[in-house]
């Protein structure tokens, strides 16, 4: 029995699938319990809409990373910490610092799980950070880590 899945199943795929299922497992476990829908012709023509509306939003999406990722290159983030002989800060630079002096200083709002930095910045220097916009996005922002005179 062709169904379409509506949420994902371990078994069978992931959410949007169209998948054969065993009738017995459908119309007592999957249909039931709203996991998927059975693929009659209507059912079909609007998961047929569906998925286009899903590819053009996925086309603006990517679109919209890619823009940011164009502005974040051109970047140079200068952030001001204490710092002790040597450069060696007292505290460190989190990503949470990050995406705070992103927004404040340029307006770019970015989550701070998306920064992949690693190991929180603990000395003063230029460093080369990754953001991940988007699946295949990443961004490279150079933050400048100054000591506070």
């Amino acid at each position: 029995m062709k169904v379409i899945l509506i949420k994902d199943d371990k078994t069978l795929g992931k959410k949007g699938e169209i998948v054969n299922a065993k009738t017995g497992y459908a119309r007592n476990f999957l249909l039931p319990r709203g996991i998927a829908i059975e693929a009659t012709p209507e059912n079909m023509e609007t998961w047929k809409k569906n998925k286009l509306e899903e590819e053009k939003l996925e086309k603006e999406n990517r679109a919209k990373a890619n823009e940011i990722k164009k502005k974040i290159s051109e970047i140079t983030l200068t952030i001001k910490a204490k710092a002790g002989e040597g450069g060696r800060l007292f505290g460190a630079i989190t990503s949470a610092d990050i995406a705070k002096k992103l927004k404040q200083d340029h307006k770019i709002d970015v989550d701070k799980k998306k920064i992949e930095l690693g190991e929180n910045i603990k000395e003063a220097g230029m460093k080369n950070i990754d953001i991940k916009l988007y699946p295949d996005v990443v961004a490279t922002l150079k933050v400048n880590v100054r000591p506070e005179s």
